[in-house]
């Protein structure tokens, strides 16, 4: 007979790390395509700050970096979406004005 009873081992699990979201090509794309106020610039320069952060193990900052940078895209798509509309809407409407003078 042995001494020894049965071994018990036990395995915690670390907590997983959060990967927070830089946004950066969503940031270059409204900086080439899309940039009303220059939104879209200020996003691109959050969202390498977060790319930054997110490289030195800093998660906290990155994701506050990354939600100012999706918040300055949201809003540089809106704006240049409905400036778009506008211009297109404002181009029939005078294209029509010409069209019913002549």
């Amino acid at each position: 007979a042995t001494a020894f009873g049965p071994t018990v081992t036990s395995f915690v699990q670390p907590e997983p790390v959060t990967n927070p979201q830089d946004f950066v090509l969503w940031s270059f794309f409204n900086s080439m395509f899309c940039n009303p106020f220059c939104l879209g610039f200020i996003a691109l320069v959050f969202s390498v700050k977060a790319r930054d952060k997110k490289i030195a193990q800093d998660p906290a900052a990155a994701s506050t970096y990354g939600r100012t940078a999706k918040h300055l895209n949201i809003a540089a798509l809106s704006l240049g979406i409905v400036g778009t509309i506008i211009l297109i809407v404002v181009l029939a409407v005078y294209y029509n004005n010409l069209r019913v003078r002549s």
